[in-house]
């Protein structure tokens, strides 16, 4: 009988192996390959076009620190980052919180916030920058005639944070949407029925309920937030001057426009390394909210 049982036992692993094969084949080409091929060129002095390339060691990620560009880069990347995923989260909650409870003409607004994310981020860019930069100035006239969010250095970030919410907001309202029919409705009316307000109901039951969907979508935006360039290149082209260049624009610019490859490696590298601490680093402190919830 054992033996029975082990032969079905391994015949059920190999069938397991069978079906994630393909997908695992992907990732490693995908993936891990990619990886592997930027840190070997991250060790040489490899410019990007000619065939020599020589060995440096180290060289490249010595000099990632005095490259004043890359402060700039980050700095504005992260508040974009921190901005995006504050305003997000909150508008995609909020959203999904009003169309679960009833409110009037639901599914037409659920639409209508969703549908700006199955557009490409460059159209959105470049239709954007037209809307900001021409049409609504010549639209309001007088003196916002030459204002622009995007064209400024004080504004451009706002200007961009107000694109991306708006085109994404929508697909996160839905993850929040699929949580919130999960709450059992039983809770929110013993909560009513002893006198429970509004915020003590969301902070309370509701957060705690769907703190699952806060971990997907909170880890999601970051990582997109620090992958963010569709958006700038047709929105601002990294400008005014470099206050919107964000890091993958500036890896991007070192590796095709500076014709600095390698560097572009090692810095990419950094990046690669960092966004995996930042995702583990959140994904531990949200599970434990889980856990705790």
């Amino acid at each position: 009988m054992q033996s029975i049982q082990g032969s079905l036992e391994a015949k059920k692993n190999r069938m397991y192996l069978a079906l994630i094969a393909p997908s695992l084949a992907l990732y490693i080409l995908g993936v891990i390959l990619p990886i592997a091929m930027g840190f070997r060129i991250s060790l040489t002095d490899w410019n990007g076009f000619t065939p020599t390339m020589n060995y440096v060691g180290l060289e490249n990620y010595r000099r990632i620190l005095s490259a004043g560009r890359l402060a700039n880069s980050f700095g504005f990347t992260l508040s974009f980052v921190l901005g995006n995923t504050v305003i997000q989260n909150a508008a995609a909650l909020g959203f999904a919180l009003l169309i679960s409870a009833g409110l009037r003409g639901r599914n037409f607004i659920k639409t209508v916030i969703f549908v700006p994310c199955l557009l490409s981020p460059i159209l959105i860019g470049f239709l954007w920058s037209k809307l900001l930069g021409t049409v609504y100035p010549q639209m309001l006239g007088g003196k916002l005639a030459s204002i622009s969010l995007l064209t400024d250095p004080k504004t451009v970030l706002a200007g961009l944070l107000l694109i991306n919410n708006w085109q994404w907001v929508g697909y996160w309202m839905l993850i929040y949407l699929a949580a919130l029919q999960g709450v059992p409705e039983e809770l929110y009316e013993s909560a009513r029925m002893e006198g429970a307000r509004f915020w003590y109901i969301l902070g309370k039951i509701t957060v705690p309920m769907i703190m699952q969907a806060i971990t997907i979508c909170v880890v999601s935006i970051t990582i997109g937030g620090f992958q963010v360039y569709e958006l700038i290149v047709t929105a601002t082209g990294g400008g005014p001057g470099f206050a919107s260049e964000s890091i993958i624009m500036y890896i991007y610019n070192l590796a095709f426009s500076a014709e600095k490859a390698a560097f572009a490696s090692a810095n990419s590298m950094v990046f690669v390394v960092f966004l995996a601490g930042v995702s583990i680093i959140q994904i531990a402190l949200l599970r434990k909210r889980e856990v705790e919830s």
